[in-house]
């Protein structure tokens, strides 16, 4: 399928609606155990919580447990998703060190027992030492799409104002799947809302963005009469 075939078929449904040494070590140490090519992250991440992923990607990869890892911080990306207000308490800046002890032991409980070596629970306390808890959740995100490189996935991210049935999703990942934009990979569809695009849909997959959003539509709108006035 060809880029415009795909993109008609976005325009079409956007219409439709709505290990404890390994984690006392510092960011820097970090980086140097990522060269080892055994435990390198499959993709280059940005941004200090795609810092941080990769780190623990590596610590991980390390001590044998990235499925282990990886349960654990989607069982703590769970937690973001119920409680709303999550972020703005790990990133209060009043925040005692007892406070941060009470976080990371709560946040330990939604874990369970998948936490294999407590090498999610070091890393907790690393970022609790270093007042980096209120990355967590970008963590959480970058770790995901971490593993899915590592398993030969692309993440299919579908914004939209409200949330999108089913049968809407599938469609898009058809469309995407058939075309240039998936590479030949397995594509995994990550839904996410954002009334703020006001409508239409924001596809991202890849490298690439597909923005057909009305927020889209209204500033380009609104340049243009900038430009002719």
């Amino acid at each position: 399928m060809s880029s415009g075939r795909v993109r008609r078929t976005l325009v079409q449904l956007a219409a439709r609606g709505p290990a404890h040494r390994v984690f006392r070590a510092n960011v820097r140490g970090y980086a140097q155990a990522a060269a080892v090519q055994d435990t390198k992250p499959p993709v280059a991440l940005f941004g200090l919580d795609g810092t941080y992923a990769s780190a623990l990607y590596t610590a991980a990869a390390k001590t044998s447990s990235l499925d282990s890892t990886s349960k654990s911080l989607a069982a703590l990306a769970e937690v973001f998703k119920r409680d709303t207000k999550l972020p703005l308490i790990l990133n209060a800046p009043t925040l005692s060190p007892s406070d941060k002890s009470q976080i990371v032991q709560e946040l330990q409980r939604h874990m369970g027992a998948q936490d294999k070596g407590d090498t999610v629970k070091n890393f907790l306390k690393t970022l609790a030492d270093n007042n980096r808890l209120g990355i967590l959740q970008g963590v959480c995100d970058k770790f995901t799409t971490l593993m899915g490189a590592a398993r030969g996935e692309m993440d299919l991210t579908v914004t939209s104002a409200a949330k999108l049935d089913n049968k809407v999703l599938q469609r898009l990942e058809a469309a995407v799947a058939r075309s240039e934009y998936s590479q030949g990979k397995k594509l995994k569809v990550v839904s996410k809302i954002n009334p703020d695009i006001m409508g239409g849909l924001v596809v991202e997959v890849g490298d690439r963005t597909i923005d057909l959003s009305v927020s889209a539509k209204i500033a380009k709108m609104n340049k243009l009469l900038t430009d002719t006035l």
